[in-house]
């Protein structure tokens, strides 16, 4: 299916056959296509980057695609991998973190830093985090595969 490029998120480069590498939901999702390009808020005289998911309901394009700053797809990729790292030992907790220290990891960037934490302020977190590291454990594959191939284009690219 072709992304469309009439509106106002003008792509660039596209990924549209990614309803068929979609995690679990791959073949039988909404989730068609992938872009980066000129970001829909631009205004006159400024131009931004973002990536976009494009997804189709069968009969039309879905207003609940998303569009995101490059910059805040790479915080999310790092806060994927602080949490994949923090889960990686987190067993030896109780309840699968420092209860007196819910931070996991401050993440230096722009001159102050991304706190990345267990939110305490979840009634129930404790069941959450259960399910949360349940659901990691199960899609470990899926994740690791694309960590690894991350892993190897970082590294291309000389990071």
């Amino acid at each position: 299916m072709k992304i469309p490029t009439h509106l106002k998120h003008k792509p660039v480069i596209v990924a549209e056959n990614y309803a068929n590498i979609d995690g679990r939901t791959a073949y039988k999702t909404d989730a068609q296509g992938l872009s980066l390009g000129l970001a829909q808020w631009n205004d006159r005289g400024k131009v931004d980057i973002s990536a976009k998911v494009w997804r189709h309901t069968g009969g039309k394009w879905s207003r609940q695609s998303e569009e995101l700053p490059l910059h805040r797809v790479l915080d999310l990729a790092i806060l994927v991998c602080e949490t994949q790292l923090h889960f990686k030992d987190a067993y030896r907790y109780e309840n699968l973190y420092d209860e007196a220290n819910p931070v996991v990891k401050r993440v230096g960037l722009q001159g102050d830093a991304m706190t990345i934490e267990v939110c305490t302020e979840n009634e129930q977190i404790h069941e959450d985090i259960q399910l949360f590291n349940q659901a990691l454990s199960e899609n470990g594959e899926l994740m690791g595969e694309r960590l690894r191939t991350l892993s190897r284009i970082l590294k291309e690219m000389g990071y």
